[in-house]
């Protein structure tokens, strides 16, 4: 098969960046883009000392032109004199309003996001797409199907002296730590598949481009992000980009907690409702939880849309030890288990981290932080099955789950200044028997750079307890 074609969208053209980050998805974007010929402008709002590390990785592009500190309206548009913009490439997660996606949209200036311009191009190729969104499970979702077909094209190649291509592959793509989508346009061709985890803010590209999976998994819809949306019903309205524009051919799996929501968008593809119950009983689900059988039923659905035998999914979840960060088991001494579930990010999380774990009164927990305006109540009145001790980091939403806390006093709440505190009081207060669990529940700004940091901080920290 022939390489994918692109080298001609991007060779020459004019291209504005809008925003290089520290995660390394724009970093990854921007070195594509310079790789295949574009005159680059790179825009952030964070400062060259900010970026500092992302920046000393681009040093081999000197062409590359920087505005950090703040955006411009004139790379966005013909302003000053000078020809526009060919295209903007812009982050997830641009406010809705910006005026300097409004100031390209003016002089006409094409306006993509990088997971969305792949799945375009790839679409047009001949790749085949699994998309999964939902406001929890979608990442432990996304890697059990990319584990299941992985596992099911490495046992089901084409023989040897077979016409054409001998193999096929899978990549991974989308809102993944430290993946950038755009450039796995190298690797891919007619026949492969990409399996990506969609956000919200992702799936505006996608409604732009009016492009959706042929294969979409939608796990749940909670309360989210509401701090930039405004409301569930605007969050909700760029998650069903997933599946607005899929054909009759189209495969839609939704887990049955949105099950109202996405059947009154009267979605065009085969939907499939699914709840755990499709897992068979005997079959081992390696990864702690209902909410993880839940998961897996998910991925099984959408590896039967791919046509793929149900022996291969059963050996991934009996293997799969979950995604790192996500009720991961970084210790076990002393007869003391300690899990990190960092990307927990809403009330939600450790709440069901907490019924996975089942230890009632044997859980030290560590949370807090950012609040982003998400109901406590489920959370609150849990919390004394479960917790030995409450350990709350700094911040808004800590103060917020204080306060509801209050009256149960069994908790032992204690808060403290800084992780490495909390690491040391949740230490002191376990014993054997015990689970020290790292779920927040609340977002990660003003202490760390972001909830991968935050986790990464913390596993080095019960790393040097001896």
């Amino acid at each position: 098969m022939k390489p994918t074609a692109y080298r001609h969208l991007f060779s020459g053209k004019k291209i504005t960046v809008m925003g290089l980050g520290l995660l390394g998805r724009g970093l990854g974007d921007i070195r594509f883009l310079a790789g295949q010929g574009a005159e680059l402008t790179v825009t952030d709002l964070k400062t060259a000392e900010q970026l500092q590390s992302s920046l000393l990785k681009l040093k081999k592009y000197p062409k590359i032109k920087y505005v950090l500190g703040r955006h411009r309206l004139a790379d966005f548009s013909a302003r000053g004199g000078q020809a526009s913009p060919d295209l903007i490439l812009k982050a997830a997660g641009v406010p809705l309003d910006s005026p300097y996606i409004a100031e390209a949209r003016k002089y006409n200036v094409p306006v993509e996001m990088s997971t969305a311009l792949f799945a375009k191009i790839a679409k047009e190729a001949g790749v085949h797409l699994i998309g999964v969104t939902g406001t929890r499970g979608k990442t432990t979702v996304t890697y059990l199907v990319y584990e299941i077909l992985k596992r099911h094209l490495g046992l089901n190649r084409p023989r040897k002296g077979a016409v054409g291509r001998t193999t096929f592959q899978v990549v991974l793509g989308g809102n993944i730590r430290g993946v950038s989508t755009l450039p796995l346009l190298k690797k891919v061709r007619a026949g492969d598949w990409a399996v990506l985890e969609l956000d919200s803010w992702q799936l505006q590209g996608f409604g732009e481009n009016k492009i959706s999976p042929e294969i979409a998994v939608f796990t749940n819809l909670l309360p989210d992000h509401l701090n930039y949306y405004g409301s569930l019903k605007k969050y909700f309205a760029d998650k069903v980009n997933i599946f607005r524009y899929q054909n009759k051919g189209g495969h839609l799996v939704v887990g049955e907690q949105v099950e109202g929501k996405v059947k009154a968008q009267s979605p065009k593809g085969q939907m499939e409702i699914v709840n755990q119950k499709l897992i068979p009983k005997a079959w081992k689900v390696k990864m702690p939880g209902e909410h993880n059988r839940s998961n897996a039923a998910l991925a099984l659905a959408a590896a039967r849309a791919a046509n793929i035998p149900d022996k291969i999914s059963k050996q991934v979840f009996k293997t799969f030890p979950g995604v790192p960060g996500r009720l991961e088991l970084i210790r076990d001494a002393r007869g003391i288990k300690v899990y990190n579930d960092t990307t927990s990010t809403t009330p939600d999380a450790p709440l069901a981290a907490l019924k996975a774990l089942g230890s009632k009164k044997k859980v030290i927990l560590i949370a807090g932080g950012s609040d982003k305006g998400l109901p406590l109540g489920g959370l609150v009145k849990e919390l004394s099955k479960y917790v030995k001790r409450l350990i709350l980091l700094p911040g808004s939403g800590s103060e917020k789950l204080k306060d509801k806390s209050a009256k149960y006093s069994a908790l032992n709440l204690k808060e403290i200044t800084n992780l490495q505190e909390a690491v040391g009081v949740a230490v002191d207060s376990s014993r054997r028997g015990d689970t020290i669990l790292f779920s927040p529940g609340f977002a990660s700004f003003g202490l760390f750079k972001n909830e991968y940091d935050r986790g990464d901080q913390f596993v080095k920290l019960i790393k040097k307890i001896k």
